[in-house]
């Protein structure tokens, strides 16, 4: 219990790091030139924290959007907002206003993802120092520290993927499909999850027949794709469009043939030429699935394989945060690496770096927001 009061406040510490310049609307920091002149509203209006404010308020009925909010964007591109994390921010919305209570939905889906990668290191024996490799993963990759200081459902989906494989990995399957379900009404790649459970069944079932009774036991995982079901279900009810959530415009980003990030087909949502960094997370992240396979972990393996996989497919600018599920992975992967005294002083280096990246973007990932009133 230690660890984890020790983990909550550590996660409190660092948000509250990101969030004190905006706060102090810090004019231009020192010697750098960032202006947080405008205050946490700068944070409040970071992409896509505002849209799940609109469908926390308005549950994707287009009536509602038209006469309440004045954004420019059309009135079926919510449904590619799922409802777990509006949720939240509605149920918190009874003591806070909109802004607030999206923010603190994200810090306590934050407090759970890395109180739940502890348990899951400390359970399975993962590392020898649990705390330490979750202490990075605060820091690492950078972009999570963006997602969990905003607007953005990312902790949350997160914490339900690990909560989902360490229930699956326990042989819980009840609680897997769960966690499964609310990854799953959270944000659409969850489904791969369900794949990943298939391909391990299926691996465990070549490996060893006789214990083909003992496989028949995982029916509940069935209750994932059975959510996506009800959702849609639940968006003909809204909008009157089964497959709402495939009809919300330019929002997919998933192109054939792999590697179009670099092609004109996703022009648009790379902006430019300067992407040496996606070949660097990939070689990572391919890298950690080849590791995980090494090392026995095979459900985290499939999940890692096709999540990556599926990466590939993937053009938009921001691949990082695409990819940020893989990212525990990649720390479970790399442990006696990540482990290195060298390791923990270059990290140490890369702290205010690291600060310096999120405040920037923060700063420039701005929604256009002309009247904050109906968000309050």
């Amino acid at each position: 219990m230690k660890n984890y009061l020790k983990i909550a406040l550590l996660v409190l510490l660092t948000t509250a790091l990101v969030w004190l310049p905006f706060y102090l609307t810090v004019p231009k920091l020192s010697g750098w030139g960032l202006p947080f002149e405008a205050g946490m509203q700068a944070v409040w209006r970071n992409f896509d924290g505002p849209f799940y404010i609109i469908v926390s308020k308005t549950w994707y009925a287009k009536e509602a959007v038209r006469q309440t909010f004045s954004v420019p964007l059309p009135l079926e591109y919510y449904p590619a907002h799922l409802p777990f994390y509006p949720a939240t921010i509605s149920v918190l919305g009874l003591l806070f206003n909109g802004p607030h209570a999206m923010l603190l939905s994200t810090l306590i889906g934050s407090i759970l993802v890395f109180c739940m990668f502890y348990r899951y290191l400390s359970e399975f024996k993962l590392a020898r120092n649990p705390f330490g490799l979750t202490l990075v993963l605060m820091f690492l990759p950078a972009r999570l520290l963006i997602a969990r200081s905003i607007g953005a459902p990312e902790t949350w989906f997160l914490f339900f993927i690990l909560a989902s494989l360490y229930c699956y990995k326990k042989g819980k399957y009840w609680g897997a499909a769960a966690f499964g379900a609310l990854a799953q009404l959270t944000k659409s790649p969850a489904i791969i999850l369900f794949g990943a459970y298939g391909l391990d069944i299926l691996f465990n079932f070549f490996r060893r027949k006789s214990e083909w009774k003992k496989l028949l036991l995982r029916w509940p995982l069935l209750l994932m794709p059975a959510t996506v079901l009800l959702l849609f279900s639940f968006y003909k009810m809204q909008t009157g469009d089964f497959l709402a959530y495939f009809h919300s415009g330019d929002n997919f980003h998933l192109f054939w043939p792999p590697f179009s990030v670099f092609t004109p087909k996703g022009k648009f949502w790379t902006g430019d030429f300067w992407l040496e960094e996606v070949i660097w997370l990939w070689l990572i992240y391919g890298l950690t699935v080849a590791k995980l396979w090494k090392k026995k972990l095979y459900p985290e393996t499939f999940f890692a394989g096709i999540y990556f996989v599926s990466t590939l497919f993937v053009a938009h600018r921001d691949i990082a945060r695409y990819s940020l599920p893989l990212a525990p992975m990649a720390l479970i992967a790399w442990r006696e690496v990540v482990s290195k005294k060298e390791f923990r002083w270059v990290l140490i280096l890369l702290i205010l770096p690291i600060f310096l990246y999120t405040w920037n973007f923060i700063l420039n990932n701005q929604a256009p927001i002309p009247d904050w009133a109906p968000y309050l």
